[in-house]
């Protein structure tokens, strides 16, 4: 009875907050990742800014060096003040940032670009999720998350070719320029289209208002078991540092494959920019399937995990065995499982710390975990690069990177645990019944 009374509820939030937020992140996860292709090509064309493979690393990952420095605020503004607009403030900025990365002159100019296009991009993914916790409670939290976070391949799913193609008849400075103007276009819609809460918003009806606040209210029951804390012993808790090794693990891994992707298609296929766009976004509509898929069987069983550790497994495992294959046709059917494996793992994880951190200072750890963990999106790509550059062969860095999302795996399996919130969830709902 229950189940047909949840199913009566009306689904418009669903509709109304997740589009404009995965549409929101394409732009920003574009203008974090679009380097990965234009540096493949950057020096082909312009001499005086050829790079090393140890320069173009340090230029992809030193974004990620600037990105940690406005999680915890970002997080703590939207959590305190409006989530909403602390997103369309830092994507104002971000933009103006990306058409910056540009304008540079030299090496160094480009770091600082990098650099500064991180700080800005930083705030917005905490700053999101404690958006979705307003609109979606914990039963649905991994399908919220992951139907947001669908925007991380569905960017270089889409826009892996729109950037190789205006590399065919621009210069790279012009694809930084035209690729940072849609999020000051998209700001606008933001600013008319999401509100903090869905009591604020005219376009959700009284009873799917009215649902959410009661499923926010179970969650917060249902949590109240957790103890409480301030932000410095969430400091000291060991819950949120092995969330922040197992991110960090996993974003060195995930960010070293990502950022080196376009470099090793360009291997297999050749010197076109439009190919190697083209077949840089299989692997990524490949990882969306993936996300979908496991973010639904987690909520389905409310095994956070597995449905972390599993995939992440696989990734490292196709991705250690790619390095034998002589195949251009397998290495790419290996590069899509690699990327199902280090994507499906998004959803499930971002609901670990709702479930295992008190509310006081979840948007506080969610930044922390966000800013620390992603210091891994500064070490993967700058080692591959490295080592690349040191032996002179790139299945180095590869087995590097497989071994730090062994880590992640490892820690995973040793020190999440699953609350048994579901069971405990549909005992409060038969009690209401």
């Amino acid at each position: 009875m229950t189940q047909n009374l949840v199913s009566a509820i009306p689904q418009k939030r669903w509709l109304h907050v997740i589009p404009v937020a995965v549409v929101m992140y394409m732009l920003a996860y574009l203008d974090r990742n679009n380097v990965s292709i234009i540096l493949t090509f950057i020096g082909k064309n312009d001499p005086s800014m050829a790079l090393s493979d140890s320069a173009k690393g340090m230029a992809a990952g030193i974004f990620f060096l600037g990105y940690m420095v406005l999680q915890i605020p970002g997080a703590l503004l939207a959590q305190k003040w409006s989530a909403k607009k602390t997103v369309v403030i830092l994507m104002v900025l971000w933009g103006f940032a990306a058409i910056a990365c540009g304008m540079v002159r030299d090496e160094t100019q480009l770091y600082v670009a990098r650099f500064v296009l991180g700080v800005f991009e930083g705030g917005v993914w905490p700053a999101c999720l404690v958006l979705l916790a307003h609109w979606f409670p914990l039963k649905e939290r991994a399908r919220a998350n992951a139907l947001w976070m669908i925007c991380l391949p569905l960017s270089n799913m889409l826009m892996a070719p729109l950037t190789g193609v205006l590399l065919e008849v621009a210069s790279w400075r012009t694809v930084f320029v035209i690729e940072g103007v849609p999020p000051l276009v998209w700001a606008i819609v933001w600013w008319f289209v999401i509100k903090d809460h869905p009591h604020q918003s005219s376009a959700i009806s009284t009873v799917e208002r009215e649902y959410v606040r009661a499923e926010l209210a179970k969650d917060r029951q249902l949590t109240a078991g957790l103890p409480q804390s301030s932000y410095a012993a969430a400091l000291r808790s060991g819950r949120t540092w092995v969330l922040i090794g197992i991110y960090f693990s996993w974003m060195a891994g995930f960010y070293g494959f990502s950022l080196w992707l376009p470099n090793a298609i360009r291997a297999l296929v050749g010197d076109s920019p439009s190919l190697v766009g083209w077949l840089t976004a299989i692997p990524y509509g490949c990882a969306l399937v993936g996300m979908l898929l496991v973010s639904r069987w987690s909520d389905k069983t409310g095994n956070r995990r597995l449905a972390v550790a599993v995939p992440m497994l696989v990734g490292l495992v196709v991705m250690v065995a790619g390095q034998w294959v002589g195949s251009p046709l397998i290495a790419i059917v290996a590069l899509c499982v690699v990327g199902m494996g280090i994507y499906s793992p998004y959803g499930p994880f971002w609901v670990v710390p709702a479930e295992n951190l008190p509310p006081a200072v979840l948007a506080f750890s969610i930044g922390l975990i966000n800013a620390l963990g992603n210091l891994g999106g500064f070490v993967g790509p700058y080692l591959v690069g490295w080592l690349n550059d040191a032996t002179g062969r790139s299945s180095t860095g590869y087995y590097v990177l497989a071994g730090l999302l062994l880590v992640s795996v490892v820690m995973t399996m040793t020190f999440v645990k699953n609350p048994n919130l579901v069971t405990a969830r549909r005992e409060v709902e038969l009690e209401r019944v």
